[in-house]
């Protein structure tokens, strides 16, 4: 649901769109409080995973809608740091409301929290975008998907989730067997030590936005201000490998904090530059490419993962947790020289086809080629 999320909620608008993700997600969580088999299970899940799908996606086009270039980074942060501490909070919470009030309301109770959040959510002044301003109709202001594919920027940004969402889907599924089989640090004691590196991830998404949005208020470009925070981020997990090297499971534990602090900062900017890219038109549809190229590759990784580790040790992936980054932000500065938006806001698009071209096809290979050379150079 990460691309059909995406593209639908580029149709629909983000307000009625990440109603309808939240909403299902939300009524799927409530009923496995009243299930009472495994097929029923199974079935809310699938629900759970196909309202969530949309949600990211949903969040980055609302972002777009509502704030400034100079805000967004640091609007970007805040919603998606919000699920890093919510992944700190929920926890406790859950086991606190199920103790007290049974495991069926540990579903049910938040389920009805976030249908509540939809029905505020609809009744909110909705701002209006220049689409809307310039009397077109929002709906037929989409790139069709396939057209999409075909700018570099979109194949960019598919490349760099499907190259590193394998190390952060390490990070979350892989820590506590490595805690226990490498570390030997008893279960019990694994959830007391795992909330730090997901606060880590919370608290730099907002920092990252932050520092990014800071940068762009005092004078540097969208694309100056986005690479640096990412090029930070990148330096920063160089020093990842060397989890496997310290003896103190704490100092383990902080590096793998370090690790989650720099995606953080990464994350935020990588959704943010995507935005400034895309714009209205297309931003939740690239958004959901790339975060299904991400769950795609982590679900073809996974085995050799678990091959390597039990074939070899842990040593191979925190040393590619430690250059993958660096390796995805060369080829990010080198693909694309510079981030700026790819379409005009306020055109009509119609069937599919623009009426005015956008800037990188209106001239010709020649002249595109031409602009990319002076980019560089510039």
């Amino acid at each position: 649901m990460f691309t059909l999320g995406g593209w639908l909620i580029d149709r629909v608008g983000a307000k009625k769109g990440l109603a309808a993700a939240v909403g299902v997600w939300s009524a799927a969580n409530a009923l496995h409080g009243v299930m009472t088999g495994l097929p029923q299970l199974l079935m809310f899940r699938f629900f759970l995973g196909m309202g969530e799908g949309a949600c990211f996606p949903g969040v980055a086009k609302t972002v777009y809608d509502w704030f400034d270039k100079k805000e967004r980074a640091l609007a970007n942060g805040i919603a998606i740091g919000g699920s890093a501490i919510g992944a700190v909070i929920a926890p406790p919470l859950t086991i606190w409301i199920s103790e007290y009030y049974g495991w069926r309301a540990g579903f049910v109770i938040p389920g009805l929290v976030g249908i509540s959040w939809v029905v505020i959510w609809l009744l909110i002044p909705w701002k209006k975008s220049l689409s809307y301003t310039a009397g077109l109709n929002p709906v037929k202001e989409f790139i069709p998907l396939l057209s999409l594919l075909k700018f570099r920027q979109t194949r960019v940004f598919i490349w760099m989730r499907f190259l590193l969402d394998p190390v952060m889907y390490f990070m979350m599924f892989w820590i506590p067997k490595y805690l226990s089989e490498v570390r030997h640090v008893p279960y019990k004691e694994i959830g007391h030590l795992f909330w730090v590196p997901f606060l880590a991830l919370g608290i730099s998404n907002i920092l990252g936005g932050f520092i990014s949005d800071l940068l762009v208020k005092s004078g540097y470009s969208i694309n100056k201000a986005r690479k640096t925070v990412m090029g930070m981020a990148a330096a920063i997990t160089l020093a990842v490998p060397f989890t496997e090297y310290v003896s103190s499971v704490y100092l383990a534990v902080g590096f793998m904090a370090l690790y989650m602090f720099a995606h953080g900062l990464w994350i935020t900017n990588y959704i943010t530059a995507i935005s400034d890219v895309f714009g209205t038109k297309a931003t939740s549809t690239v958004v959901g490419l790339s975060g299904t190229a991400g769950a795609i590759s982590s679900i073809l990784l996974n085995p050799l993962i678990g091959k390597i580790v039990q074939g070899y040790s842990y040593k191979p992936m925190w040393i590619a947790s430690g250059l993958l980054y660096p390796v995805a932000f060369v080829g990010f500065t080198l693909l694309i020289p510079r981030i700026h938006p790819l379409f005009k806001e306020g055109l009509d698009y119609v069937s599919g086809t623009p009426k005015v071209a956008t800037a990188d096809r209106v001239s010709g290979r020649t002249k595109e080629l031409r602009r990319q050379l002076q980019q560089l150079f510039r």
